[in-house]
């Protein structure tokens, strides 16, 4: 489990997987503002105030917090090389005790998308997630015609569980989502 007052860094060949910092406001509003037609149709409708300084304050203080407390770990996706922000993975809702488990969400910026990082983040925040914080199942999902962000899921391992009815808003209505799960010891096959 995380120490109280550790930061989480977890790297992999190409990023470094962080917390949110206040200087990363700039880059996060190019990369939002830049790709907001590619995020749009996937993403809960943004806030009049969504790209706003206070608001992305407000998620560096829930993000430090949430990963004090331990129940979500909300991480900056940076290239190794130059720290170009890439896009953010969010694992939320971590319920322990008999639950032992948490959600995956996650988001790239358009000049990122299709060149694996999500894969190679999803990996190793799957793997952080079951040999250091323990968990015992990871679950994410999307809307059934997100056929990239289906395939990313099954490609990182995670098998299809079934539809949850009006999920999510997504653009202002209640959207049927697909459901997906990994589990610390599946061994229910490979997806296919």
């Amino acid at each position: 489990m995380l120490g109280r007052f550790r930061r989480p860094r977890i790297e992999t060949d190409r990023m470094i997987l962080r917390l949110p910092q206040h200087g990363d406001y700039r880059a996060w509003v190019a990369l939002r503002e830049g790709s907001a037609a590619f995020l749009q149709p996937w993403e809960p409708a943004w806030a009049h105030d969504h790209l706003s300084r206070k608001a992305f304050t407000n998620r560096v203080y829930w993000a430090q917090r949430s990963q004090v407390q331990g129940n979500a770990l909300a991480l900056f996706l940076t290239q190794k090389d130059g720290g170009d922000l890439l896009g953010a993975i969010t694992l939320d809702n971590i319920r322990r005790g008999p639950a032992q488990q948490g959600t995956l969400g996650y988001w790239i910026g358009e000049p990122h998308a299709r060149h694996g990082y999500m894969r190679e983040a999803i990996e190793a925040l799957t793997h952080h997630a079951f040999r250091r914080l323990d968990l015992s199942r990871l679950e994410a999902a999307c809307l059934e015609e997100n056929v990239a962000s289906r395939a990313l899921l099954e490609r990182c391992g995670f098998k299809y569980e079934g539809v949850a009815q009006a999920y999510l808003q997504i653009a202002g209505r209640w959207r049927n989502h697909v459901l997906y799960a990994m589990l610390r010891s599946d061994r229910r096959g490979r997806v296919g």
